[in-house]
C-alpha cells in the first residue's frame, strides 16, 4: 500500500506551523510596535483582535467555498493572501493603518483550518482523523511555541518590520508546492495505489451530492451538535487566545519575568499543547475504536476543559511565579488536548459539508478570541492593573465549555447532510 496520505498530513503539519508563526509573532513584538507607533493598551487589544473578528466573519464562507471547489484551490489563495498582509504588517504607520492590515491578514487566512479539516475528510478514513487533527494542531502549536523564542532572538538583529517580512516570504514557499503537489481526491493523484485507495474509501459514508441551498444551511448550523459544539469551542478559543495575545505582557508585568526565562515560559503554553494535540488525537480515535465514538469524542473533550478550568483558575491564584506559569500552560495543553477530538466529531456529523460544518464550529471560537483580547485590557488600570480577574473568567468559561459536551452526540449525523438509512 502506498502512504501518500502521510505526505498529505505533512504539508498540512507546514501550513499549521506557518499560521502560528503568523499569528504569535505580533505577540511577541507588541511592545516594540506600541512603543514606535504611541499605542494603549486597549488600542493593542483591538489590534489583536482585528484578526480574529475578520476570521470569525469570513470562516463560513470560505469554509463552504471549499467544499464546493476542493481545498487545493482555496488554500493556495488563502496562504498567499495571509503571507502577504505578514508581510504589510511591516509597512504599518499609525494604529488605523495596523487595524486595517490586520484586518485584511485575518480576512485572508479566514477557512484554512476547515478547509484542512476537509482535506482530511477526503484522504483519511474515519479511524484516523482524530489522529490526523492531532498531528495537524501539534505542528501549530509547536511552531507557535517555538516563535517566541525564535522572535526574541530575531530581534536582537534585525528591526521589527523585518521580522514580518522574513516571516511572510515562507508562506509563498508552500503555495507553490501545495497547488503543484496536490489533488483534491486521492483518486486524482498520480502516486496513490489502489490498496491505498480503497483503504482511504472503504471507511468514508455514501455522501448525497454535494448541494447547499438557504434551507439546508440553515438546518445544518442550527443542528444540536452544531450549537453545542460552537459553545464549546467559543470558550475553548477564548481561553487559549489569552497564550498567544497578552501571555508575554502577563508574565513581564504581574509576574516580573524578562529575557530568556519570559521567552520560554510564554512559549511553554503552545510547546505542551504540541504535545497533548498529539496525544490526544491517538487517545480519541483509540477510544473510539474501543469503545465507540460518544465516548472517545465525548469523554475527551469534556475531560479536558475540566482540566483546564481547574488548572487556569489554580494559576491565577498561584503566589509562585514560575507555578503560575506552568499552571497556565498546562491549561493551554488541556484544552487542547481536545481538538482532535473536536475536530474529528465536526467531519463524524458532516459528511459532504465538512467545510462548514468546521468553519461554523471555528467561527464561534474566533468569536470568543476576539473577545478574550479586548476585554482584558479594561482590567488593567493605570497603577492598579487586575489581572486575576480575567484569568478567573476564562477558567470558568472552561468549566462551562465542559458541561457543552453532554449536548453533543457525534453518532448522529446531521439530517441535511445524509439521507436517512446512509448510516
Amino acid at each position: 500500500m502506498s502512504r501518500v496520505r502521510y505526505q498529505v498530513l505533512a504539508f498540512t503539519v507546514a501550513l499549521a506551523a506557518v499560521t502560528y508563526l503568523d499569528r504569535v509573532c505580533i505577540a511577541q513584538t507588541a511592545g516594540d510596535m506600541m512603543r514606535e507607533l504611541g499605542l494603549t493598551n486597549v488600542q493593542m487589544g483591538y489590534v489583536f483582535s482585528a484578526f480574529t473578528i475578520a476570521y470569525a466573519l469570513f470562516e463560513i464562507p470560505t469554509g463552504a467555498w471549499g467544499d464546493r471547489i476542493g481545498a487545493r484551490r482555496v488554500l493556495t489563495r488563502i496562504v498567499v493572501w495571509w503571507s502577504s498582509f505578514t508581510i504589510a504588517t511591516a509597512a504599518a504607520f499609525n494604529y488605523a493603518s495596523l487595524l486595517i492590515v490586520r484586518f485584511l491578514f485575518g480576512m485572508g487566512e479566514a477557512g484554512a483550518f476547515p478547509n484542512v479539516s476537509k482535506t482530511f475528510s477526503r484522504w483519511f478514513p474515519a479511524v484516523e482523523r482524530g489522529t490526523a487533527q492531532g498531528i495537524f494542531f501539534a505542528g501549530a502549536h509547536l511552531g507557535g511555541g517555538l516563535t517566541p523564542l525564535l522572535v526574541a532572538a530575531l530581534l536582537t538583529v534585525i528591526p521589527w518590520r523585518l521580522v514580518f517580512v522574513s516571516f511572510g516570504m515562507v508562506g509563498f514557499v508552500w503555495a507553490a508546492a501545495w497547488f503543484r503537489w496536490f489533488r483534491d481526491e486521492p483518486a486524482d493523484h498520480p502516486a496513490v495505489r489502489q490498496a491505498e485507495r480503497k483503504y482511504i474509501e472503504s471507511g468514508r459514508l455514501k455522501d448525497p451530492p454535494h448541494h447547499l441551498d438557504r434551507a439546508a444551511m440553515g438546518r445544518i448550523l442550527t443542528d444540536r451538535n452544531v450549537v453545542a459544539l460552537c459553545l464549546m469551542y467559543f470558550t475553548q478559543a477564548y481561553g487559549f487566545y489569552f497564550n498567544i495575545t497578552w501571555l508575554p505582557t502577563y508574565l513581564e508585568r504581574a509576574r516580573g519575568m524578562t529575557g530568556v526565562e519570559l521567552g520560554l515560559l510564554a512559549g511553554l503554553p503552545l510547546i505542551l499543547s504540541a504535545v497533548a494535540d498529539l496525544v490526544g488525537g491517538l487517545t480519541t480515535d483509540r477510544l473510539t475504536r474501543a469503545f465507540g465514538l460518544k465516548t472517545g469524542r465525548c469523554g475527551i473533550g469534556g475531560a479536558s476543559l475540566l482540566v483546564a478550568g481547574l488548572c487556569l483558575i489554580a494559576g491565577a491564584a498561584a503566589e509562585n511565579n514560575r507555578e503560575a506559569a506552568v499552571l497556565i500552560a498546562c491549561a493551554g495543553a488541556a484544552d487542547s488536548f481536545l481538538l482532535g477530538a473536536a475536530w474529528g466529531t465536526c467531519l463524524d456529523i458532516a459528511g459532504p459539508h465538512a467545510g462548514l460544518v468546521t468553519g461554523a464550529m471555528n467561527t464561534a471560537g474566533q468569536i470568543g478570541a476576539f473577545l478574550s483580547p479586548v476585554i482584558l485590557p479594561y482590567f488593567l488600570t493605570p497603577g492598579a492593573e487586575d489581572w486575576a480577574t480575567p484569568l478567573y473568567l476564562a477558567g470558568a468559561l472552561y468549566l462551562a465549555g465542559a458541561v457543552c459536551w453532554l449536548f453533543v452526540d457525534p453518532r448522529r449525523p446531521i439530517r441535511a447532510t445524509f439521507p436517512e438509512g446512509s448510516r
